[in-house]
């Protein structure tokens, strides 16, 4: 027996268990890093939508969107209900209703169904010019100020300014309208 060789053989062993011990050890803590990071990101992850147009880029989690996707969807439902024709309104009504939150479709669809008879018995169209728009992104609303115009039989009869408070919600993942509402147009 060759003590010399058997004790340098022993010395390489544990050496190498040295080695694989410290291999083990940081495989242990990258699972560990990366079962914290996936922990972390559930429950935050961000869906691409598409709105109608996109003029800016977006962004929307699981409980809320980003300001921009605020801003482009309440341009354009503010364009479905104040920019209509006796013509156009129908199609404007049934496009608006598809994003309208379920607990207010009703009352919508009662409200446009009104609006539209209006329109076709005195001959008019509205629209609306958006001046700015003001997000409140913790609430997810958007305050429409901007410019009403009114015509009947093809004369204007009023031009005025007026401020729109649109109220969003979120269910199963989507953007859903909650109001749209007339507010006092009083700059911030």
């Amino acid at each position: 027996m060759d003590f010399q060789r058997l004790s340098g053989d022993l010395q390489s062993l544990r050496q190498r268990n040295t080695r694989l011990t410290l291999a083990v050890g940081l495989l242990s803590s990258s699972h560990v890093i990366a079962l914290a990071v996936i922990l972390s990101l559930l429950g935050s992850v961000r869906t691409v939508v598409v709105p109608p147009e996109i003029h800016k880029s977006f962004w929307v989690s699981a409980r809320r969107a980003s300001p921009e996707y605020l801003e482009q969807m309440a341009s354009f439902i503010a364009w479905l209900v104040l920019d209509v024709t006796p013509a156009s309104i129908d199609w404007k009504k049934d496009t608006l209703l598809g994003y309208v939150a379920p607990e207010q479709h009703g009352e919508f669809r009662a409200r446009q169904e009104l609006e539209s008879e209006r329109l076709k018995r005195i001959n008019a169209s509205t629209a609306f010019a958006p001046l700015q728009l003001q997000v409140d992104d913790h609430a997810q609303s958007v305050v429409v100020r901007g410019r009403l115009r009114t015509l009947v039989n093809g004369l204007e009869t009023s031009t005025e300014l007026r401020a729109y408070r649109v109220d969003f919600g979120y269910a199963g993942a989507r953007l859903h309208l909650k109001t749209f509402k007339e507010i006092p147009y009083a700059t911030k």
